[in-house]
């Protein structure tokens, strides 16, 4: 049986971009991660079916996916990728030209590249795709000098003393010129049948923001990095509680 070390050795060596230096780097973090993969899934899946009565996950990739091709960027990251559900939707519906995508967690990287066959891409496919391992909340200059990055259910993962440092990375050291943010609304989850009032969708969430927190926090982050910024909502939109996705495109 291939131990967990050596199956991360194998992600990286095979999936992560063929550059001895970054693969030693991923390496090096890989083995730091504590294993919180182990949780994940379930988790994810917990929350996939309190979501799949409105299709929701699948409003949002469409939602995230028009906004990329109103930037008209030819380069996305895609952060927090999870198993690459956004990045193969890109490949597949726009003629953008290179997807990176990043996350913190091994499993979902190793999830992404059977999702999207990079073993058995051309290289000439292979060369518009890349899987990198990393934090949001740590300065990476491989996240430099892309036109737009997109954020789907990530930022609600983080700890709320860590938004700040996440807001330095992605908007003033990465600072694409089009961000594309989505997180739940919470005022919706009284409306799911299969959520037990009081608690979050997810067991991974640090927290659930209302319209209004979510509204002021793009606003603050918009006037900081000088970016403009537009909210609106995914999925049905009930009278009382809005929609049960926010989402925030800031362009500059």
């Amino acid at each position: 049986m291939v131990g967990r070390s050596s199956r991360r050795e194998l992600i990286a060596t095979r999936y992560l971009r063929h550059d001895r230096a970054l693969t030693n780097q991923a390496l090096e973090r890989l083995l730091d991660v504590d294993d919180i993969e182990d949780i994940e899934g379930a988790n994810d899946n917990a929350e996939e079916a309190v979501e799949r009565t409105i299709s929701l996950h699948d409003q949002r990739i469409d939602a995230v996916v028009a906004a990329i091709k109103n930037s008209g960027a030819r380069s996305v990251l895609d952060l927090g990728c999870g198993s690459a559900k956004l990045m193969q939707a890109i490949l597949a519906n726009t003629s953008v030209e290179k997807v990176v995508g990043i996350d913190v967690s091994y499993r979902s990287l190793e999830a992404g590249a059977r999702r999207l066959h990079l073993d058995t891409m051309t290289p000439r496919q292979r060369d518009r795709v890349e899987l990198l391992h990393g934090s949001l909340t740590y300065r990476d200059r491989r996240l430099e000098g892309f036109d737009a990055a997109a954020l789907v259910e990530v930022i609600e993962h983080l700890d709320p003393s860590r938004l700040e440092s996440f807001e330095r990375v992605v908007f003033e050291h990465a600072s694409p010129r089009a961000v594309v943010v989505t997180t739940p609304n919470v005022e919706y989850n009284v409306l799911f049948e299969g959520l037990t009032p009081g608690t979050m969708r997810h067991a991974d969430h640090r927290f659930e923001w209302t319209r209004a927190e979510f509204q002021q926090w793009a606003n603050a982050v918009a006037g900081r990095r000088g970016y403009a910024v537009v909210v609106s909502g995914i999925g049905p939109d009930d009278a009382d509680v809005g929609s049960p996705t926010q989402m925030a495109v800031f362009t500059k």
